[in-house]
């Protein structure tokens, strides 16, 4: 038989716990955190230095901020005057630099008129016809009497002058176009001179050139003293400069 008070079990060897039965004491750590849990790691709840943290100067405004950076360029001087910076205003063109581009032009005008109107004439036209008529006054005086009439144009004269006239309106009008958007024509190319408003130094536009080229009917009057005037005149100006608002300066380079 065996003891009932005996610890160990029927063989020798003790005893599990009954059911429900608690140990005399906790295992240790048992119900309580290991060593270190809950607890952050060293460092892990504190940010990376600087982290979370504005950088310098950030939320705060920049230094000068709003107030224009070194540099920023003034605010331009009133309309009509040379930028800073562009160098100085070009020269007045001289009066016989004037003369030599206006000449150049008209060469490029009356050229192709002068040959168009020559074959019109010239082979366009009809022959004279002239008939003599012998008068005798006794018989130590006589004479003649001839009368000649003009055979006009042919149908070939009459469409070169045509030609001739369309010539001259389109190239006319084709320097006014040059003058008034480049302003230089061929002839003013040529000797390096331009034409420009006087108020902002831009040029004319064709409507202007137009006018301009209209008043240039006021430099006739007077036997041409409006074309002399830029000789001394200050601003080298003839009366249609005056007049419209322009200059005729040397062309930059």
């Amino acid at each position: 038989m065996t003891n009932p008070s005996d610890p160990n079990g029927p063989y020798g060897q003790p005893g599990q716990p009954g059911y429900g039965y608690q140990p005399a004491g906790p295992q240790p750590g048992y119900g309580a955190p290991p060593p270190g849990y809950g607890a952050p790691p060293p460092g892990y709840a504190a940010p990376p230095p600087g982290y979370g943290t504005p950088a310098p100067g950030y939320g705060a405004a920049q230094p000068n901020y709003g107030a224009p950076g070194a540099g920023y360029p003034p605010a331009g001087p009133g309309y009509g005057y040379q930028q800073p910076g562009f160098g100085p205003p070009a020269p007045y063109a001289h009066w016989f630099a004037r003369v030599g581009g206006y000449l150049i032009d008209a060469l490029i005008v009356g050229v192709p008129l002068a040959i168009l109107y020559g074959l019109a004439f010239g082979l366009g036209s009809k022959d004279v016809d002239c008939s003599f008529d012998d008068d005798t006054y006794g018989s130590s005086y006589s004479y003649s009497t001839s009368t000649c009439t003009s055979g006009g144009l042919t149908a070939v004269g009459i469409i070169l002058v045509l030609l001739a006239i369309v010539v001259g309106l389109g190239l006319g009008l084709w320097l006014i176009y040059q003058e008034g958007t480049t302003g230089q024509t061929p002839g003013k190319k040529v000797v390096g001179i331009r034409v420009i408003k006087e108020a902002d130094g831009q040029v004319l536009g064709f409507g202007m050139a137009f006018v301009r080229k209209l008043c240039h009917i006021l430099d006739n009057a007077l036997c041409g003293l409006g074309y002399l005037w830029p000789l001394w005149d200050e601003k080298n100006q003839t009366f249609a400069d005056k007049i419209v608002g322009t200059i005729v300066v040397q062309a930059q380079k």
